[in-house]
């Protein structure tokens, strides 16, 4: 498991990698809101698992306060995530994210039920969502999967797909892990 320091140089390093606007470290450390509310989100994280919640909830409050990016601290966030802008991102109690995923601002990851149970998305490893894209549900979208900017996802993308559109439509046809053609199925 790497340290905090390791963590945060990869956090940095994600950044430069992935917005051709960083220029330097320190722009990323003292300028960059989504990676400041994912860090933030780590501790509230650590907090909420060992049965800390308020002081969970009210570190995620004034992180969204400081960032405009609203990380609740029951959300599990893989490495190397990165969200760029972060103004108006919403990521719910029950989302699961993997590693190397990318978000962009407005993103909503929400829920569709009261009930206590999983019901916020989970994007598997190298998803990328666009701006202003909602998902809802307890849905999965695939590892390598695109959603497109403003498009509102209520099913599960495959991965290696891209949708786009309200609702969300498959985009061209997409292969699985095999290779083999997954054609046009999602869309209709």
């Amino acid at each position: 498991m790497p340290s905090i320091v390791e963590r945060l140089r990869e956090d940095i390093e994600t950044a430069l990698a992935k917005d051709p606007a960083a220029k330097s470290a320190l722009e990323v450390v003292l300028a960059y809101p989504g990676v400041h509310a994912l860090w933030a989100h780590r501790l509230s994280h650590a907090c909420w698992n060992r049965g800390l919640e308020l002081f969970a909830r009210t570190l995620s409050h004034l992180t969204r306060f400081l960032t405009g990016v609203e990380i609740h601290p029951g959300a599990d966030i893989g490495r190397r995530c990165f969200i760029d802008h972060g103004a108006g991102v919403v990521v719910g109690e029950t989302t699961a994210i993997g590693d190397d995923v990318m978000l962009y601002q407005g993103v909503t990851l929400g829920g569709d039920t009261l009930e206590d149970e999983k019901r916020h998305p989970t994007l598997e490893d190298g998803a990328t969502v666009g701006a202003n894209a909602t998902l809802l549900g307890p849905i999965t979208i695939g590892e390598g999967a695109s959603v497109g900017a403003g498009s509102v996802v209520l099913e599960s993308v495959p991965p290696n797909c891209t949708v786009v559109g309200n609702p969300a439509k498959l985009v061209g046809d997409c292969l699985d892990d095999e290779g083999i053609e997954l054609g046009n199925e999602f869309a209709e």
